[in-house]
């Protein structure tokens, strides 16, 4: 499994939030999977005084998918990086659930071949 998801929101706008469920079941319905590489964030934490999407319920949803949450702003940079660096972390763990860090013997003519998939933003 080579791809992880963030799902993101705005905390500013409820519905963005209430439709966080209905993507997670569409990634695991492709995925045929429950086990997916997922962070959900709430994106926007700079517009604090427009907040209608609250972090404990961001948390709880998070719970309820069973995924790490983050809130960020990418207006103002903050934790975007961070929630990418995770999702790469999840993905490369999924990849060796032994927690290994063991280098393969594949010779760099190997890695060429190997077909390598865009980054998709949904």
């Amino acid at each position: 499994m080579d791809k992880g998801f963030l799902l993101v929101y705005s905390i500013a706008a409820r519905s963005t939030f209430e439709r966080v469920q209905r993507f997670r079941d569409q990634i695991t319905r492709v995925k045929d999977t429950d086990n997916v590489p997922l962070i959900l964030v709430g994106n926007k934490c700079d517009k604090m005084h427009e907040r209608e999407v609250s972090r404990e319920e961001g948390m709880a949803m998070a719970k309820q998918l069973s995924c790490e949450f983050v809130e960020s702003s990418a207006k103002t940079c903050v934790n975007v990086e961070d929630a990418f660096y995770r999702v790469v972390r999840m993905i490369r763990a999924s990849r060796d659930p032994q927690g290994g860090n063991h280098r393969s013997n594949t010779t760099k003519k190997d890695k060429k071949k190997k077909k390598r998939s865009p980054c998709l933003i949904l």
